[in-house]
């Protein structure tokens, strides 16, 4: 099953056309790095995974995500878990870790009276909150956390409903190296475990070495796909950035340097 299939879509911000005739497939398990620059079309390809934004009604065209055109929102959204800069943005600054974690049950921002937690979902927040090594900050307001953790309360939120499929958007920008190290060997690790992982990002840096796809975005098309090995290199990372660009591979990592 694939988790992203998208055929001959067109799809509009506002008065903006930014895909025309876009599709794009990503299969179950095969983890993928969406690379491309400002302007891309990187964050109108969430929402559009997200349901915040629909294709133009067209025959022959479609947006399927695990496989259905039409998702309960909250449903999807518990089934395929997405961390973004705009839910970080937007994320209620005075809410305590612990609730920020027990919000991704009901995809909410922040709980409320009216939501209920079982025994067994309490003791899986916690053991997530530890795996991910922000168990002593459960009761620190959200507003008050480094940008790390934020993201990995995020995170955290994501995974409470054991999802396959995750979708990161840009997951270490803001992070400094320590964070950007820790953060980055997770995603490792979520892979490892068989989760199929998705970034969305401009930064070659974030790539681990676990994704073994990438697919290379600009102004609203794909220009390439494929295995990483052959879709990354100084040709077509200095086409895509429009600038000259050397690649280096470090230990399965990639940095870029100016040519």
């Amino acid at each position: 099953m694939k988790v992203i299939e998208i055929n001959n879509a067109t799809v509009y911000r506002g008065d903006t056309r930014v895909f025309e005739g876009f599709s794009l497939a990503i299969e179950r398990g095969q983890s993928t790095t969406i690379l491309g620059p400002n302007g891309a079309g990187k964050t109108t390809l969430l929402k559009l995974l997200s349901c915040e934004l629909y294709p133009v009604v067209a025959k022959g065209s479609y947006v399927r995500v695990l496989g259905r055109e039409r998702w309960d929102v909250w449903e999807l959204r518990n089934r395929l878990g997405i961390v973004s800069n705009d839910l970080q943005n937007d994320y209620l600054g005075y809410v305590p870790g612990r609730d920020v974690i027990l919000s991704g049950y009901y995809s909410s921002i922040g709980t409320y009276r009216h939501q209920t937690f079982d025994p067994v979902q309490l003791e899986r927040a916690h053991r997530i909150s530890r795996d991910l090594g922000i168990d002593e900050l459960l009761e620190k307001n959200f507003a008050s956390m480094s940008t790390g953790q934020q993201r990995r309360f995020l995170l955290a939120r994501a995974l409470v409903n054991d999802p396959e499929n995750l979708i990161l958007d840009e997951p270490t920008s803001g992070l400094d190296l320590k964070a950007t190290f820790q953060y980055l060997e997770t995603v490792r690790q979520l892979i490892r475990d068989g989760h199929t992982v998705i970034l969305v990002t401009h930064h070659v840096h974030e790539i681990p070495p676990e994704v073994r796809h990438v697919v290379l975005l600009d102004q609203g098309k794909v220009i390439a796909a494929g295995a990483k090995g052959e879709v990354l290199n100084d040709d077509t990372l200095s086409r895509l950035f429009d600038t000259p660009i050397h690649l280096v591979d470090v230990n399965g990592y990639y940095q870029v340097l100016p040519a």
